[in-house]
């Protein structure tokens, strides 16, 4: 049954935003969606509405970022982004920016895909910048928050990333190790992430939540994979 919720994302291109993307246009809960993006996602659709955005400056879209619940499947790796600097901008700075923004704007609900092992502490910079970015997030006082911590995420992905790819290999061949305690660790298809997304999302439930893979998977399998 149709309702009167907006959704809006943000990462509308990327490997999980693309699925996120084409759940949200099909299901009726939502009566309109809002792509926010640099580039064009090359889709139609009746109740798609896309925004074409200077990501440094959210602000001044404001009037257009008006939604109920917020999508934010940003994300990138220091080699694509070409320095630290810029991989913190996209994967830190440009999800809080959007969770102010929208927040601001009335939207009561912020899902982020942040990354297993996420912690501003840690001597791993990526994980380092993912802690950071989910500690600001929650600063901002929205009612209902769900961080995604995916493990390696699976998929075939428009741009390179060889590293990923051999490490895609070994989950493919080796998942039977991922079990118990350790099927957290275990790789996820980038659709399972997404439709879990949507799935929390529409639940409502308020509060701050984490989820990790096996959780991830476990809402695939209980709600999508019937």
């Amino acid at each position: 049954m149709a309702t009167s919720k907006t959704a809006l994302i943000a990462g509308a291109t990327g490997l999980v935003g693309s699925y996120c993307l084409d759940l949200l246009l099909n299901d009726n809960y939502y009566e309109k969606v809002i792509v926010i993006t640099r580039r064009s996602t090359g889709k139609t659709h009746r109740k798609m509405k896309e925004v074409l955005v200077d990501f440094d400056h959210l602000e001044n879209y404001s009037n257009e970022l008006v939604a109920d619940h917020i999508f934010c499947c940003l994300g990138t790796t220091i080699k694509t982004a070409g320095s630290k600097e810029k991989f913190v901008s996209v994967d830190k700075n440009y999800p809080v920016s959007l969770a102010k923004v929208c927040r601001a704007t009335g939207a009561t609900e912020f899902l982020v895909i942040s990354a297993m092992g996420a912690d501003r502490h840690s001597w791993i910079f990526y994980n380092k910048v993912k802690g950071a970015m989910q500690e600001e997030i929650l600063k901002i006082g929205y009612p209902s928050v769900h961080i995604v911590q995916p493990s390696l995420i699976m998929g075939e992905r428009s741009e390179k990333r060889n590293g990923e790819k051999m490490a895609q290999v070994f989950f493919e061949n080796m998942g039977f190790l991922f079990r118990g305690p350790f099927k957290k660790y275990a790789g996820i298809e980038a659709k399972t992430i997404a439709a879990a997304m949507v799935y929390y999302a529409k639940e409502g439930t308020k509060g701050t939540h984490i989820h990790t893979s096996d959780q991830l998977q476990q809402v695939w399998d209980d709600f999508y994979a019937k």
